[in-house]
């Protein structure tokens, strides 16, 4: 499981004008005219075309747990790709991305100060700057370590540098053991 690329994603997915196809026959329709065929959509789905063919003419209705679980996460991914792109640019390029989470944070800093790892529960709004770093990130395929260390740098600037404004010596954010991630545009 991939918490930060499924956070972002979700994140994205609140932007949606329509809701995604509920039934397994809709679902599969849609996929068969995104991906232009049954034989795509059984080879995207790991099932046979056949199979496909009988969700499209609704005479499977229920799918396994397993293949429903694909065929919803396949149908999401391709739902209202405009509206998802202008969701991640606004976010990019104007509103910035709000992180709440409840993890383990600490940080490196000078001797004397208290830098003790602590589970602490933030809710941060990040500037856009980072929700581009992020989302061009997931674009590429980052993995989610590389998603995380790019949140921990935001959580060290933003809200343990307060922009620069305090803890200017602060070297590094520690970001582990997170219990609850969600971002929201």
């Amino acid at each position: 499981m991939s918490m930060f690329r499924d956070g972002l994603d979700q994140a994205v997915q609140k932007a949606f004008t329509r809701p995604v196809p509920k039934s397994a026959g809709a679902q599969m329709r849609y996929l068969v005219k995104q991906l232009k065929g049954t034989k795509a959509v059984a080879q995207t789905l790991r099932v046979s075309q056949r199979t496909v063919e009988r969700y499209v003419k609704d005479q499977f209705k229920k799918p396994r747990p397993d293949l429903a679980a694909r065929l919803e996460r396949e149908v999401k991914a391709r739902w209202q790709p405009q509206i998802r792109a202008k969701a991640r640019e606004k976010a990019a390029n104007t509103g910035g991305i709000v992180i709440d989470t409840r993890a383990r944070l600490g940080y490196t800093a000078p001797i004397g100060t208290t830098d003790q790892d602590r589970i602490r529960h933030l809710t941060v709004a990040l500037p856009p700057q980072y929700a581009a770093r992020l989302f061009e990130a997931q674009e590429q395929g980052a993995s989610d370590q590389r998603l995380q260390e790019i949140a921990a740098e935001a959580l060290k600037e933003v809200y343990f540098q307060d922009s620069g404004r305090r803890a200017g010596q602060l070297e590094e954010v520690r970001f582990t053991d997170i219990q609850h991630l969600e971002f929201n545009l």
